[in-house]
């Protein structure tokens, strides 16, 4: 069983970033460089953006796998959906129905503020989670190649999932 558990602290934040760093490295190394890694995290994923982020109006979640921190979400209401700006969970965790738990808190957030649809970006390069959100009910509503700074770019899809009551 999964628990959502609010990450308001510095402390909450701190954690974190120390879990991004090691889910990134299991990750992401055969879709962007080191390089690119590094530079992501800092500017992402560091306490101090987390908190920036938070101040921004993102909800974070740490997420709770049998009393064990297993990974995070964050999450922005925008006007009409709502976006995850991060979803990971560590290795081991994956494939065990967890990312499902999360969407269907995610989804019942949004359904809790009046959205009808959730958004997110992948990696175009990222084939496991896109076929995982596809399973999940998201569809491919635009490709984007966003310039991040220091020579590095996202390219990624947005994708979206849509319900009706």
């Amino acid at each position: 069983m999964i628990k959502m558990i609010p990450a308001t602290s510095k402390a909450d934040f701190e954690s974190i970033s120390k879990l991004a760093r090691i889910i990134w490295y299991e990750h992401y190394p055969s879709i962007i460089s080191i390089e690119q890694i590094e530079y992501m995290l800092k500017k992402f994923n560091s306490a101090n953006a987390i908190e920036e982020q938070v101040a921004d109006g993102v909800l974070f979640y740490n997420v709770m796998f049998n009393d064990e921190i297993v990974g995070y979400v964050g999450i922005k209401q925008e006007v009409d959906f709502l976006f995850i700006r991060k979803l990971y969970l560590l290795k081991a965790y994956r494939g065990k129905k967890i990312a499902k738990g999360i969407l269907q808190f995610v989804e019942s957030k949004a359904e809790s503020y009046n959205l009808k649809s959730i958004r997110l970006y992948v990696n175009k390069y990222n084939i496991n989670s896109i076929l995982a959100y596809e399973k999940m009910g998201f569809v491919k509503i635009n490709a984007m190649v966003t310039n991040i700074g220091d020579g590095f770019v996202m390219d990624d899809y947005e994708m979206e999932k849509k319900w009706n009551d």
